[in-house]
């Protein structure tokens, strides 16, 4: 009860600043924000799969690249209207990933990551192949212009919706199945559980959240190009949950913040030499993996020392 009615704080506290921040930002801002949306909705599913089983996944990119040419496609090719996309966008990187967690299943720790980061490699080349379909390279270019509150309304709905399934889920017993699996595979199979469905599961609806975000991030980009998911894209959301895991799901905001406004404002904060943008930026990643494992370290020793109770005089 008393998790519930933390969780409901926090959701009243979003609720306010959702309706409060279009009065008190620019409107510029306001399409940062929504971008730092999209990037919330993909960590929060890598999240689930990461923090709540233990599987790590480098390709992510690749399951927003399936979810955002599923809106490019509906909304190009079959003239849907753009925001109607976003559960299809969903559904289809969801039974994508639940396709490549099947075979995902015998793959643990490094040989996982590896795999997912060889479909981040795979997924863009393939989409520049079916060029009748996905426009190749170009890619597919939309003419439907929004406002940017309109960007940021919808982009932080979905993300508020998203939220409280994951709250749902994560509180059901498929949650506390999640963390039995991560803890020891071992001692959950020996009580029934059947591991390879709840496994896959967290593939699926990882990935299903990773597709929500690539159909935002289509949008937002008014089009669906292959450059728009590189490798780094997969790269930036497994740092931003490592920065924001400390702290939960506000965390997962802190790192989307993160990752948004350093790779916008690194490159102004240094000179524009060949390479130093980047060096920035890759400098401000590990300090914050650095800030944020203290910060971990700290609040561990703190919850243990108030736990063992202050010290007893000896005589």
């Amino acid at each position: 009860m008393r998790a519930w009615l933390a969780r409901g704080a926090m959701l009243a506290v979003g609720v306010l600043l959702f309706f409060l921040l279009p009065h008190v930002v620019s409107d510029f801002r306001l399409f940062e924000l929504a971008r730092v949306g999209q990037y919330f909705i993909a960590m929060l599913g890598l999240y689930v799969l990461t923090i709540y089983t233990g599987q790590v996944s480098i390709g992510h990119g690749a399951f927003m690249a399936i979810g955002g040419y599923t809106t490019g496609v509906l909304v190009y090719h079959r003239h849907w209207e753009d925001v109607r996309t976003l559960p299809i966008a969903g559904l289809v990187a969801g039974v994508a990933g639940l396709l490549f967690g099947l075979p995902a299943l015998r793959l643990r720790g490094l040989y996982l990551a590896l795999a997912t980061f060889a479909l981040a490699v795979s997924v863009p080349a393939v989409i520049k192949k079916w060029e009748s379909l996905t426009g190749g390279s170009t890619g597919l270019l939309f003419a439907t212009f929004h406002e940017n509150r309109w960007y940021y309304n919808v982009t932080w709905a979905t993300a508020g919706i998203l939220v409280v399934l994951a709250w749902i889920v994560l509180a059901s017993p498929v949650g506390r199945t999640w963390r039995a699996l991560r803890d020891s595979e071992v001692a959950a199979s020996s009580f029934g559980v059947w591991v390879p469905l709840y496994k896959t599961l967290a593939f699926g609806i990882s990935a299903a959240y990773a597709g929500v975000a690539g159909g935002l991030l289509v949008i937002l980009s008014l089009g669906a190009n292959p450059n728009s998911f590189p490798i780094q894209l997969s790269i930036y959301l497994l740092v931003g949950v490592a920065i924001g895991s400390f702290a939960g799901i506000p965390g997962i905001l802190v790192g989307a913040a993160f990752v948004e406004y350093v790779q916008v404002y690194a490159p102004k904060w240094v000179s524009d030499s060949p390479g130093i943008p980047t060096f920035a930026f890759g400098a401000a990643l590990v300090l914050a993996a650095f800030a944020a494992t203290a910060f971990s370290a700290l609040t561990i020793r703190w919850q243990t020392g108030l736990k063992r109770g202050p010290a007893k005089e000896t005589s």
